[in-house]
């Protein structure tokens, strides 16, 4: 079994892309939405967050102070980084248990879609990786879409944050321009072709 990364800046497009994918019936793993599921339920996880970030980053009942977070990590480089390497073993952990799920259904590949494939350095671990690219003009429009809370200059912040497209591609074997202009589904057939053999 193939396992395959999509990764792209934020407001590339990655989840429109997987779900081309899904129409083959392709499993997905999103380590976005499974990172909120492990920050909420891994034990280990808990007890690190409230190390390195207090007792707060949990309400009385348990649930994740996801705003409270956010506040901290996204105004301080370190905080963001020491974040960054509690969570992603954890999502890794989780993602090997969905793998092994998805190997004994026989599939032919999986998807693991993350930003972070290249920060974190789990693209190693994959067959291949694809690469989403966008104008930024066009990611910050698509953000402010989808989350209206954010301000431009918030979205700035964060893509700021995450490495380059250049530093993306270095490590990529296929790279996907949604631009909105360039038409992408014959790419994308090929790719489920070279991965279903």
């Amino acid at each position: 079994m193939k396992q395959i990364g999509i990764t792209g800046g934020m407001g590339s497009g990655k989840s429109w892309i997987t779900k081309v994918f899904a129409q083959w019936r392709v499993p997905v793993y999103d380590a976005d939405s499974r990172a909120k599921y492990v920050m909420q339920h891994d034990a280990l996880l808990k007890i690190q967050l409230k190390e390195y970030f207090g007792e707060a980053v949990f309400d009385a009942q348990g649930n994740l102070q996801r705003a409270y977070l956010a506040n901290m990590v996204f105004k301080d480089a370190a905080a963001l980084r020491q974040l960054n390497s509690c969570v992603h073993p954890a999502v890794q952990r989780d993602y090997e248990i969905w793998a092994a799920m998805q190997r004994k259904l026989r599939m032919p590949y999986i998807l693991k879609e993350a930003a972070l494939l290249v920060e974190s350095g789990t693209y190693r671990y994959l067959d291949a990786l694809i690469v989403i690219t966008a104008p930024l003009d066009l990611r910050i429009a698509r953000v402010l879409r989808r989350d209206p809370a954010l301000s431009q200059a918030d979205v700035e912040a964060r893509i700021a944050r995450q490495s380059s497209d250049a530093e993306k591609i270095a490590h990529a074997q296929a790279v996907l321009v949604n631009d909105e202009t360039t038409l992408l589904l014959p790419t994308i057939v090929e790719l489920h072709r070279q991965y279903s053999q």
